[in-house]
């Protein structure tokens, strides 16, 4: 396949605070340094963008050493945490902004859809805004004409169309903006996490434009989410920024498992992974202090067949005394995060004091749902459940994949349609409390 974009070394070095803060002298130091043939000396003292850490250079590297190709007609996805440095690469890509040193090579058209409302006149109307924009992005007059039915077709806000889109909704502003570009006809379609706004039906139909123009009239994706879902039904190959650097690159579905493991690393004082967690719920009266997913091996595994039995592993600890205890595991919608099943069994009934620890093993036997990815929820309360949780913990884990294996195909599986809520046979296998435990933390 022919490489339409080519990264060989690209950095993006940015100075912070104060926006023309530099001297004369300073501008001297460099060109200085490029007219001898030597080294900037101010990109030596650029340091790693974390954003978390206040560091003690006022230059970071935004971007460091960035390589990759994409091919003709391949959809590509870039993920990352906040501040990775994704949104600075697609502003390279699309000649916003230039690198601070290294080389871009894009071979053919590129339509850009990095921000919201990008090129619109909030003052004309959404007719008039799709004359404006198509404009800016190349189109002619007669070709907006020829489209114009159909890009209001898509957008979805025909009975809107003729007033000022400054009174439109941020929903309605993406859902025209990206019908613009998406009709630009583009060799290459640059799409940043701005559909996040767009609700879920519109999600899915750019999804499926953008497999579209990519499967049947070749054109290059280059897609930019938090939507790991998306990427994986979407992009063929992903990248990993991670502080600015080239984490991970290749095959979605091999990067998005080391994305997950790039997610799960411990802090320094935790005693254990849940310790991480800061969004959990509830008032510490008993707390998880493991979760994990095993095969029937014992082997902790994410990944499963249809139809294989599928076994959690949690350990606990109470802080407060506890009237008995039970457990709540829940399978998530990937998009809409509705519960698709669960299982709820009673670890005790007895009453419990502080420090007691406990562990037990859940088996699904026939986990009967499509091929997807399903998020996790784990909840711990008492027997009595007076109103409140007392620890409840989402997304610690990688989500559950289950494949299609011989029995369902994998296109069978449409996101926007889960299975709807049902029981799921469950059976408690292990089961076990430790009460020698004496020394207890204040929560």
């Amino acid at each position: 396949m022919n490489s339409v974009i080519k990264v060989e070394n690209l950095s993006k070095m940015y100075r912070l605070g104060l926006v023309g803060r530099r001297t004369i002298a300073e501008d001297l130091t460099r060109f200085w340094a490029k007219f001898t043939g030597k080294e900037d000396p101010y990109l030596k003292v650029g340091e790693t963008n974390v954003r978390a850490v206040k560091g003690r250079s006022d230059f970071v590297w935004a971007l460091k050493n960035i390589n990759f190709d994409i091919n003709d007609g391949e959809r590509y996805g870039i993920i990352g945490k906040n501040g990775a440095g994704k949104s600075t690469l697609l502003k390279i890509l699309s000649r916003v902004a230039s690198p601070t040193t290294g080389n871009i090579k894009v071979k053919g058209r590129v339509a850009s859809l990095l921000e919201v409302g990008t090129g619109f006149h909030p003052e004309l109307t959404g007719r008039d805004n799709i004359f404006l924009n198509g404009s800016i992005l190349g189109m002619s007059q007669d070709e907006i004409k020829s489209k114009f039915d159909s890009i209001v077709d898509f957008s979805g806000v025909e009975r809107y169309i003729d007033t000022p889109v400054k009174r439109y909704s941020s929903g309605m502003y993406v859902r025209l903006a990206f019908a613009v570009a998406a009709h630009l006809e583009p060799e290459i379609l640059i799409v940043d996490e701005v559909l996040a706004v767009g609700d879920a039906e519109f999600q899915k139909k750019c999804l499926g434009k953008m497999h579209d123009v990519s499967e049947k009239e070749g054109r290059t994706v280059i897609f930019v989410s938090h939507n790991l879902h998306a990427i994986k039904i979407l992009c063929q190959k992903t990248l990993i920024l991670n502080n600015g650097e080239l984490f991970a690159n290749g095959n979605t579905e091999e990067v998005l498992s080391m994305y997950h493991e790039l997610n799960r690393d411990i802090k320094i004082g935790a005693d254990t992974e849940v310790d991480n967690i800061k969004s959990r719920r509830g008032n510490g009266f008993i707390r998880f202090t493991s979760i994990d997913a095993l095969d029937f091996s014992g082997k902790s595994r994410y990944t499963f067949e249809h139809g294989e039995p599928v076994r959690f592993k949690i350990s606990f600890r109470t802080y407060k005394e506890m009237n008995g205890v039970t457990l709540t595991i829940a399978v998530m919608s990937g998009l809409s995060r509705e519960c698709l099943t669960l299982a709820h069994h009673e670890i005790t009934r007895q009453k419990l004091d502080a420090g007691i620890t406990g562990e037990a093993v859940v088996e699904f036997s026939n986990l009967n749902i499509k091929p997807g990815e399903y998020p996790l929820h784990f909840e711990l309360t008492d027997i009595v459940y007076n109103g409140y949780s007392k620890d409840v913990i989402d997304d610690l884990t990688p989500p559950l994949v289950i494949k299609a294996g011989d029995k369902v195909k994998d296109s069978e599986f449409d996101p926007e349609k889960p299975s709807g809520f049902f029981l799921t046979p469950s059976k408690l296998i292990l089961n076990e409390l430790n009460e020698n435990v004496m020394e207890v933390k204040n929560i």
